[in-house]
């Protein structure tokens, strides 16, 4: 094959959440130099694919909650040709029908390869790039009505493959992701938000969801890492409870854009959180 240039170097799943746009803000404020990168709620693995693009990235260890996203990265690092192969052979078009279909398929059944590639299919042509479950732990995401979706190449899906090569793979809790980490070790939480209101809340990422409880969890171990001298950084929602938690970390506020409202209109640029244990690098 030829060689994989850094055009195919990007993530193969729309996130609800993720980084691309704050890419830019984000890599200039990672440390200069770490050793064992840490993504424990890794989602469509952007910061990851550009640190790697980057020549940042040696070992590193990311992890998620969610299953299926486990399951299906797991796959592109062990064998990427055997998901490419079920993806090109996927009989669902980009219409409603066809979706609907597909999402009854995707949660009737537990074959990892086809369930992998019928991910894919149904983040690719979903609203908004959405993962969400409902109480029975079936996926729920309407469809998303683009007019060319597209899907990823498998020159895309090789690449990734290449950088999962360097990663340990795990479907655990941030805590157990992050408690080899050592000093010089570097690790970035992206948890899922505390919603600004109640119409903005959005926590069906797992049938288990992510509380205020769980923040408060996640800001314990920001002060446990910090204090074994790891590099620690940190996106978050703008509200005062997160900033409460970190007022004794670097809290930075960012314009960012969410997509997840289902009126146009409303998809206004916010702020939100970049927090950090370090002075800017």
């Amino acid at each position: 094959m030829e060689s994989l240039a850094n055009e195919y170097y990007k993530p193969i799943l729309k996130w609800a959440g993720g980084k691309r746009q704050l890419l830019p803000i984000l890599i200039r404020h990672i440390p200069d130099k770490f050793n064992t990168y840490y993504e424990p709620f890794i989602g469509g693995a952007a910061l990851l694919i550009s640190l790697y693009s980057l020549n940042k990235i040696g070992e590193c260890v990311i992890s998620d909650t969610n299953e299926d996203l486990y399951l299906l990265y797991k796959i592109i690092k062990e064998n990427p040709q055997q998901l490419i192969d079920k993806l090109a052979n996927l009989e669902f078009r980009n219409n409603k029908d066809d979706y609907y279909n597909a999402r009854e398929l995707f949660n009737s059944i537990t074959d990892p390869w086809k369930r992998s590639a019928l991910l894919i299919y149904l983040n690719r042509h979903g609203y908004n790039g959405l993962y969400r479950v409902n109480s029975r732990n079936k996926f729920n995401v309407p469809f998303g009505k683009y007019n060319n979706p597209g899907m990823p190449s498998p020159r895309n899906i090789m690449a990734l493959s290449k950088i999962f090569q360097s990663c340990t793979i795990m479907n655990s809790d941030f805590e157990v992701t992050v408690k080899n980490a050592k000093k010089g070790d570097f690790v970035y939480f992206d948890p899922p938000y505390i919603p600004l209101s109640k119409t903005s809340y959005f926590t069906g990422y797992t049938n288990s969801g992510f509380d205020e409880k769980d923040q408060e969890r996640l800001a314990k171990s920001f002060r446990e890492l910090s204090n074994k001298g790891v590099y620690v950084m940190e996106s978050n929602s703008n509200t005062d409870p997160i900033k409460e938690l970190y007022k004794d970390f670097n809290v930075l506020e960012v314009e960012a854009r969410r997509n997840i409202n289902s009126v146009g209109t409303k998809r206004n640029s916010i702020k939100e959180l970049i927090i950090t244990n370090y002075s800017d690098a």
